[in-house]
């Protein structure tokens, strides 16, 4: 583990947002459209050398926000990110 600072971008090629330590991707929340509209969300995994850091929940925030951003909407197959919904209400506007 580096002292640089953990990142998070979406890699739209792989459908999934990134938590990046550098150039090295610790972590990611995958997803798959459903339409137009929904973005299936099932599967986020980190680094266990990185955990204990709260990056999970920055990653799936940064995801939710940037969907919400876009317009679209997200059904979290994914239990951490359905957990992570039902523990932060002000994304269950955009749950389906």
């Amino acid at each position: 583990m580096s002292d640089s600072p953990v990142n998070v971008v979406h890699n739209e090629d792989l459908q999934r947002y990134e938590l990046r330590d550098g150039d090295t991707v610790i972590g990611y929340t995958q997803y798959h459209p459903d339409g137009d509209v929904q973005l299936v969300f099932d599967h986020t995994e980190v680094d266990g050398a990185y955990s204990g850091q709260g990056l999970s929940g920055r990653l799936v925030r940064f995801a939710l926000d940037d969907v919400r951003e876009r317009g679209k909407r997200i059904v979290p197959i994914c239990p951490f990110v359905h957990s992570y919904i039902e523990k932060h209400p002000e994304y269950q506007d955009i749950a389906d």
